[in-house]
């Protein structure tokens, strides 16, 4: 299994995030409260909008991952795992440019 959303045949579905979990503004461009959002928080489908390439908590202890918006401390991106891997990007794409020798 993929934790990178979108990476794979089978990649977390069920992430910890408010924008990917919610409808999109063309779907329902109504605005939705905090409490109105408890509905599509609690609902059983994949989350409507993917948000390709972002990097979920993991499994947990025992290599084990529950998909769901539920366990934050697995399923949600957050800065501090997705910040390295864009550093890293950037300097993978730095290092291709540069001419050595």
């Amino acid at each position: 299994m993929s934790y990178m959303v979108g990476y794979g045949n089978k990649f977390p579905r069920y992430i910890h995030h408010r924008g990917s979990s919610l409808p999109s503004i063309d779907k329902h461009p109504e605005r939705i409260n905090c409490d109105d959002g408890r509905s599509y928080f609690a609902s059983n489908r994949p989350n409507p909008n993917l948000l390709i390439g972002a990097i979920v908590g993991g499994p947990d202890i025992n290599d084990s991952y529950n998909d769901s918006r539920a366990d934050p401390a697995h399923s949600e991106p957050t800065t501090y795992i997705n910040a390295p891997v864009v550093i890293l990007a950037y300097f993978k794409s730095v290092m291709g440019r540069v001419e050595i020798g």
